[in-house]
């Protein structure tokens, strides 16, 4: 479905991503490893159009996205939870949902009221708190509103930015849930994750991206019998 080539994206004179090749299978789960500072957000920006790339290509579905805006690359079915959720503090839980179908209202308006009632039986806690201001929710339902908020747009590839960043165990738990829900339902995912152990028990297939290059693609079992990645990312909880 989405296969990234030579992608090279900079921040000024700094060059962020140095020449990233990427592949994501439709209905799999792919996710992508990696420390900090290494690339991982500002590729799923990319993706998403919000960063231009230098170079290479981005193709989806046979279409090259690059150059393409940010709406439009919504409109030809990828949608971004962002690290962080940033959802519009100032705006309702119903109003957050309703923003993330933007794209389908002027059409659809009677399908874009319909889905804001899935993602209320989908998400019972948001239906709770639909008239409630989204920057008075906790952490775990701002996550939730984020995830519901971006599949109103009802994308083809869903981008994940760190879902379980900042929240309880017991949260993380629930959001994987969701991610496992949303892959038996058919989405594909593309996944940035730093919890290895909760992304072995969801994702098709990983890639390690450090300093700006993918340096790994392969399997879960492939992951586990890496030695260096079994160290950096799965040694240091082996014994929880």
């Amino acid at each position: 479905m989405l296969k990234v080539e030579n992608i090279h994206t900079s921040y000024g004179a700094i060059e962020a991503l140095r020449g990233v090749d990427l592949e994501a299978n439709d209905g799999e789960v792919t996710c992508l490893l990696g420390p900090n500072g290494a690339g991982k957000t500002t590729l799923m920006m990319t993706i998403a159009g919000i960063l231009q790339p230098g170079q290479g290509t981005i193709d989806f579905n046979g279409e090259n996205l690059v150059n393409l805006s940010s709406g439009d690359i919504i409109g030809k079915g990828i949608a971004l939870v962002p690290e962080n959720r940033l959802v519009f503090p100032e705006m309702t839980v119903r109003d957050n949902l309703v923003a993330g179908a933007y794209s389908r209202l002027a059409g659809d308006r009677s399908s874009v009221m319909s889905d804001i009632d899935e993602k209320y039986s989908r998400f019972p806690v948001l239906k709770e708190r639909e008239k409630q201001l989204a920057g008075t929710l906790s952490g775990g339902e701002q996550q939730m509103l984020a995830v519901a908020r971006a599949l109103m747009s009802r994308p083809k590839l869903l981008l994940m930015d760190e879902p379980s960043l900042g929240l309880a165990p017991v949260i993380v738990e629930e959001i994987f849930q969701i991610i496992r829900d949303l892959h038996a339902d058919g989405t594909t995912i593309l996944l940035v994750e730093q919890n290895a152990h909760m992304a072995l028990q969801v994702a098709d297939h990983f890639c390690l991206l450090d300093q700006g290059k993918v340096t790994f693609s392969g399997k879960p079992g492939q992951l586990e019998e890496n030695e260096l990645i079994q160290r950096a990312y799965l040694g240091a909880r082996q014994d929880d």
